[in-house]
């Protein structure tokens, strides 16, 4: 076996649970995991976490529609229908927590971004956009027009000063907003709509992390794009199927109203 240079990474224990990894690379990682006890227990939790969520998420793609909900789900816009939101709930159930490579794979060069970010603020966010963001029911639990008390419901739960940011200048008005458990934290989502239908969902939650402050991050995965960064103990997700440069202009609005102040 030829010498790897690179270090082992969290990057490699996932790729190394989910199969992905060259036999040079996955001989070099079992040989890490043998001389490194802590990193052989991380790809034991990992793989527990893989059959944990599926076991969890998988039945959900062979449940039926519930009776009540078949008039609006055949009303519904085709990328709203009921099979897909389930579909698309499914495999975001599989991602989340678990660091699955299929995040991972849309841009391997940054394999070795801090995983916990990602474990803790993007798959959580996007899992829930796939949620709430095809519901034509239930979206939000509290409505814009109480705007006033999702602020300060969500700021009392969370402990911090939060309010929804106004992004009347770019086409989205607030639909509302809800509280969310999000692994070992709760998280802020709230959810906005153009005249077009398009909804975005905007997910806010502490994260611990030594770095405070943080550029623009972009992940894309089963059609939703999630541009995501860090300022301070918070960290932000935007999520939607815009478009990359779309999208991020809305990030770009939201930061600038986090950082006035909002």
């Amino acid at each position: 076996m030829s010498k790897d240079p690179r270090p082992v990474t969290d990057a490699d224990l996932h790729a190394y649970v989910d199969g992905e990894l060259d036999e040079q690379r996955r001989l070099l990682v079992e040989a890490h995991l043998a001389k490194h006890p802590g990193a052989a227990e991380q790809v034991r939790g990992y793989r527990q976490l893989n059959q944990d969520l599926h076991s969890l998420f998988d039945p959900v793609l062979n449940e039926s529609v519930p009776a009540a909900l078949v008039p609006a789900v055949r009303a519904a816009p085709a990328r709203y229908r009921w099979s897909r939101r389930l579909q698309a709930a499914a495999l975001a159930g599989v991602a989340l927590l678990s660091g699955l490579t299929g995040w991972l794979l849309h841009d391997r060069q940054d394999r070795t971004e801090a995983s916990a970010t990602l474990v803790n603020l993007v798959q959580p966010a996007a899992f829930a956009h796939l949620v709430y963001a095809t519901d034509t029911q239930y979206p939000v639990e509290i409505q814009a027009e109480q705007q006033d008390a999702l602020n300060r419901w969500l700021s009392d739960r969370m402990h911090t000063r939060i309010r929804a940011p106004g992004l009347d200048e770019l086409g989205f008005e607030l639909v509302g907003g809800r509280l969310l458990p999000s692994t070992n934290r709760m998280a802020a989502q709230f959810m906005y709509q153009n005249a077009a239908g398009e909804r975005i969902t905007l997910y806010v939650r502490r994260v611990a992390t030594a770095e405070q402050h943080s550029a623009f991050h972009y992940r894309e995965a089963e059609g939703v794009g999630v541009f995501y960064w860090i300022d301070g103990p918070m960290g932000y997700a935007l999520s939607g199927d815009l478009g990359k440069q779309r999208l991020v202009a809305v990030a770009q609005a939201v930061q600038r109203s986090f950082a006035g102040g909002v």
